[in-house]
């Protein structure tokens, strides 16, 4: 390969890998359970319960979290997090449908801490598609202060992540993000795995990124984060969390038509929805898994694989996409050519994306690729009450309510 030539593919990484990382939003990742519930079920079901197909294939026998709150263990405290002025009314923004709001919270952290564990509890479920809470750290509260002050209403609009200056650029914004905790519309409890912990300095703020789905109506929401803040002078190991996005390339089914199955005029649609950004992410998607911005591979099944700089123990993981999402899987493919299996979830529920916490930490080596699979499946569009009254479309990575993701979600200690 000629110097020019590889000159020219790290200038197309970098690009890609920027465009990635300024529009890269998603990740519902609470603790699971162990069932889901089929896709096509919730189209006609409203009290949604879980029966998820058995995982293959994983490492180490998984540990769940209950969805109650667990009892406090001995040095342990609560702080209580609660919607600032009570309450928000979520506002569409641009026609659309989602509003994307970052709320900042303070937590009044005096000392070094570790979480071991966050709860969300929604306050109106019909609204909340899902939350994300965001570690500010000192230096940047003074950015996150000022972009609540430009705002009128509460917090800021932020339909990416919380757009504020970070120490990490490139790939760093994907191998390391600032994600605390992340919940869908069920909340519940997070807890990590035991040794680790979410480390926070004195004066340490939160992000909480609500993700509001005004499909379903309007109305108010009073949602509260519940911090697990560990005993003082507790020794446990910082989480860090690593993001895995793959491309969405999902046309119109065969006997669907209309004007935004067409792959240019949708993309244009999430850019007018959701700002330049989104189209951005979705060329840079394609160069960062390899494919073609300009003439895409189209199909239900995408994938991207990412290697990993350094060594790093995986201890959570998770997968996110929205209401087309069919079956999501995340691999560990080692150098030697064997791989492992970390998550497989074969049938996709929406309302149950809590993370999988490893009963023993996987050890990633340097060289080591990380991989996500994802399935969607168009037909459910017509099946489920959300999206059926939504005219047809190719569906690219957005988003909206009515767009797709493709994300996994790794949480991880260095060694």
């Amino acid at each position: 390969m000629q110097v020019a030539e590889i000159r020219s593919r790290r200038r197309l990484m970098q690009v890609a890998v920027a465009l990635v990382a300024v529009g890269l939003v998603a990740g519902c990742s609470p603790s699971r359970t162990a069932s889901r519930t089929p896709a096509t079920d919730r189209a006609a079901r409203t009290d949604l319960t879980s029966s998820r197909a058995p995982a293959t294939q994983v490492p180490a026998a998984a540990t769940s979290t209950p969805r109650t709150t667990a009892a406090l263990r001995p040095g342990e405290r609560w702080i209580d997090l609660p919607m600032p002025g009570g309450s928000y009314r979520p506002q569409a923004e641009a026609g659309g449908t989602d509003d994307y709001r970052c709320i900042l919270l303070d937590p009044r952290i005096s000392a070094d801490s570790f979480l071991s564990g966050v709860v969300l509890v929604p306050g109106n479920r019909k609204l909340v598609h899902h939350a994300i809470l965001y570690r500010v750290d000192p230096e940047q509260v003074g950015a996150a202060t000022a972009r609540d002050a430009e705002d009128p209403r509460l917090g800021w609009s932020c339909f990416g992540d919380p757009g504020l200056p970070g120490k990490a650029n490139g790939l760093g914004r994907l191998d390391s993000a600032p994600w605390v905790a992340a919940w869908a519309t069920s909340g519940g409890e997070q807890r990590f795995a035991a040794g680790t912990g979410q480390n926070l300095k004195p004066g340490t703020r939160l992000v909480l990124q609500m993700h509001y789905n005004l499909l379903n109506g309007g109305g108010t929401d009073s949602s509260v984060v519940k911090l697990r803040v560990a005993q003082p002078g507790a020794h446990l190991q910082p989480l860090h969390t690593l993001l895995l996005p793959a491309p969405v390339e999902l046309p119109c089914p065969a006997n669907e038509h209309g004007p935004l199955c067409n792959r240019d005029a949708s993309v244009i649609d999430v850019d007018r929805r959701f700002g330049g950004y989104s189209g951005a992410t979705v060329a840079g998607l394609q160069l960062l898994c390899g494919g073609s911005p300009t003439h895409p591979t189209a199909g239900p099944t995408q994938t991207c694989a990412r290697a990993v700089p350094g060594t790093i123990q995986i201890r959570a993981v998770a997968g996110h996409m929205h209401l087309l999402g069919k079956s999501i899987q995340i691999d560990l493919e080692h150098q030697d050519g064997s791989r492992q299996r970390l998550l497989d979830v074969r049938v996709w529920n929406f309302d149950d994306q809590r993370a999988t916490v490893l009963a023993g930490a996987v050890t990633v080596r340097s060289g080591d690729r990380l991989r996500v699979t994802c399935t969607h499946d168009a037909t459910l569009r017509e099946k489920l009450p959300e999206l059926a009254k939504l005219p047809p479309r190719y569906v690219v990575w957005g988003a909206g309510s009515s767009d797709e993701m493709c994300l996994g979600i790794i949480s991880y200690t260095q060694t």
